[in-house]
């Protein structure tokens, strides 16, 4: 005999709650969301410094898959220096763009569901201070600049980044479990004390400064295809985990114990969604630098977009996060042509301000 407590059926109303909520044309808000990621790629792969032609694009596009597959030469494409603009230079950065952008936006969003909080982002948990330091280290120290196809600054910053959340996951078991407060405080100090090291190494470093301050804010210029091959069996596998454990972070808004009420392992989902969104993060950031305020704002456009629940919200700031790195790299590309401005000085000015109005907006309905 199954008895349903007054705290079940509380928990149950509350899930049923958020999915009437989420019904706000899901199919076409992500159907917008692709077509405007589909824009942006477009919009990155035609505008810059060198300006490509769409037509020729396409057909250039068209006639590397028609050789691929063995087919016949399509006529009409870019010239040769064309051609290695686009496949070597522009290509692989819009790509990784996009590809930074979903990891970033859906780790925030992941992170803001299971932390129950709306200013979570992804470098929580110290990925960000384990990332700059394990670069900075790199940049002051390392005599080689690659592994193989791989540069070496992206793989010491990943495993920076993994290194900084292990810690700060360690700590926050040691000291309580795997309770959002408990590791909340973890990464905190966990951070501050990555961020003390790569300072300390800065300051004994300093003709290396100027290096790793681009890095630190943000930089696709440099973008290859090595890279891109780099972060997507990582962001692949965890972004598939991520979409996969939507519905539970629905159940886990409810409370802890409601959520088991209901069958759900908090515990191990939280666990499980935190290794996942820091996985995504360490990957991104290994190959961008830092970039903040795509994990911070983009997760609330899409709630407001197409409602709370995190099934919903997870893919929808996957496509939004891409299309809006995209869009803002080509800022950074353009606005001070020839030169490039950092990738993050572009989000943080229009991460800033757009948040500021999220506050304010916020405020002003209480």
């Amino acid at each position: 005999m199954t008895v349903t407590t007054g705290s079940t059926r509380a928990g149950e109303a509350h899930v049923d709650r958020v999915r009437v909520r989420s019904r706000r044309r899901p199919a076409l808000v992500l159907g917008g969301a692709l077509l405007a990621l589909v824009a942006a790629v477009l919009a990155g792969i035609w505008v810059g410094a060198f300006p490509l032609p769409p037509g020729a694009v396409v057909l250039t596009l068209v006639d590397r898959v028609a050789t691929a597959l063995g087919g016949g030469h399509v006529s009409g494409g870019l010239d040769a220096t064309g051609t290695a603009v686009l496949l070597q230079l522009r290509l692989p950065r819009v790509l990784l763009a996009v590809l930074v952008g979903a990891g970033l936006a859906v780790s925030g969003a992941a992170f803001q569901g299971v932390f129950r909080n709306p200013l979570a982002d992804p470098y929580l948990l110290g990925a960000a201070a384990g990332a700059g330091l394990g670069a900075t280290l790199v940049i002051a120290y390392s005599p080689a600049q690659e592994i193989g196809p791989f540069g070496i600054v992206p793989l010491a910053a990943f495993a920076g980044a993994l290194v900084g959340v292990g810690c700060a996951l360690a700590l926050g078991t040691a000291a309580g479990g795997s309770q959002s407060a408990t590791l909340l405080l973890a990464g905190i100090a966990v951070a501050s004390f990555l961020a003390a090291g790569q300072t300390l190494v800065q300051q004994q470093n300093t003709e290396d400064l100027r290096e790793v301050y681009g890095w630190l804010l943000g930089q696709l210029g440099r973008s290859q295809w090595s890279d891109v091959g780099m972060v997507l069996p990582y962001l692949g596998a965890a972004v598939v985990v991520l979409l996969l454990c939507g519905r539970a972070l629905d159940v886990l808004a409810v409370g802890d114990d409601e959520a088991s009420s209901l069958g759900v392992h908090p515990g191990r989902v939280r666990l499980l969604v935190i290794l996942a969104a820091s996985l995504a993060t360490a990957s991104a950031v290994a190959v961008s630098g830092l970039i903040g305020f795509v994990g911070l704002v983009v997760p609330h456009i899409a709630r407001r977009l197409i409602g709370s629940s995190y099934h919903l919200v997870l893919p929808a700031s996957l496509l939004i996060g891409g299309a809006f790195l995209v869009l803002c790299d080509l800022v950074a590309r353009v606005v001070l042509s020839p030169a490039e401005l950092p990738i993050g000085v572009v989000t943080a000015f229009i991460g800033a301000p757009f948040f500021a109005g999220l506050l304010w907006v916020g405020a002003r309905r209480r």
